[in-house]
């Protein structure tokens, strides 16, 4: 088969394992700063409802923006390269993780608040010891659908903005030869990373500390 062919001939020269390692690291990257970020802001948004409704119209605003259209901003900023690529993953899974943090903490229901201030629990600790672990379950499932749209993004960027990864090749073996059997190839192998990284987060979800918050097993 030609993309059998392909794949072997993409492993033989290396190309491969060095475009997945250069795809994952991006994304571990922009995601990454995305998380450490984004959980930080939901939470303190969702906690203070009055500096949400300061904050929600513009979060709004630029949330429907899709991280494509920030290419030409983002090339002017980092210009071609990974810096890029980073910073239009970091806009991709930023948003849906703050939107998730914000709705877990309001769906927290307010007896356990109170519970926890009946012993005594400061803000900081009642956020950290009651809110945050009951708001967790809604906060995986957040940061699962920011995965996925932050490694469809990827591709993307990967496809204008840099010269290595998995987005690249599919484009630069379309541009070359019109090689569209290491095409098809590169596609499985970013379907096949999708799926991985996506089962990796739905076995968290099997974890018994955040087991009882969810409701949905899909």
């Amino acid at each position: 088969m030609a993309v059998e062919r392909g794949l072997a001939e993409l492993a033989r020269k290396g190309l491969l394992w060095a475009y997945i390692g250069d795809s994952l690291r991006r994304v571990a990257l922009g995601y990454g700063i995305a998380a450490v970020a984004g959980i930080p802001v939901g939470l303190t948004l969702g906690w203070y409802p009055a500096a949400n409704q300061v904050v929600n119209p513009v979060m709004q605003m630029l949330r429907p923006i899709s991280p494509i259209a920030w290419i030409p901003v983002a090339i002017l900023l980092f210009g071609v390269g990974d810096g890029t690529a980073v910073f239009l993953i970091f806009l991709a899974a930023f948003f849906p993780i703050v939107v998730a943090c914000v709705s877990g903490v309001s769906n927290v229901p307010s007896i356990y608040r109170r519970a926890g201030r009946n012993f005594g629990l400061t803000a900081p600790q009642l956020l950290a010891r009651v809110v945050f672990p009951a708001a967790l379950p809604q906060i995986i499932v957040g940061l699962r659908l920011a995965l996925g749209i932050a490694w469809l993004v990827m591709v993307a960027a990967e496809m204008i903005a840099v010269d290595s990864g998995l987005g690249y090749l599919v484009i630069d073996a379309r541009n070359s030869g019109k090689r569209y059997d290491l095409v098809v190839a590169a596609m499985l192998t970013i379907g096949v990373i999708g799926l991985a990284l996506d089962l990796c987060f739905r076995r968290l979800r099997h974890i018994r500390s955040v087991r009882w918050g969810i409701r949905d097993e899909s």
